[in-house]
């Protein structure tokens, strides 16, 4: 995956969950679309790390294609 796929699979996640959160307008999710949400939530951020990554990779001088998406524990645990 190139940064340009990693690219397009954020916007297609940030269109999902724009979707959603249209189809709810002024009311709560139900229970099935907050774990949806939660789950584009998580997948945003494995894809935001991994691009993160290449690009740190690639200024390094190191072979970007040696990163990898890590688990959601690890993402969902960093510090903003």
């Amino acid at each position: 995956m190139n940064d340009q796929d990693i690219l397009q699979r954020i916007n297609a996640l940030i269109d999902e969950e724009h979707a959603l959160e249209r189809s709810h307008a002024g009311e709560p999710l139900t229970g099935d679309d907050r774990d949806r949400m939660e789950s584009l939530e998580v997948a945003l951020d494995q894809c935001w790390d991994l691009l993160r990554q290449r690009r740190a990779r690639r200024n390094a001088g190191q072979d970007e294609e040696a990163a990898h998406a890590r688990p959601d524990n690890v993402v969902e645990g960093y510090q903003q």
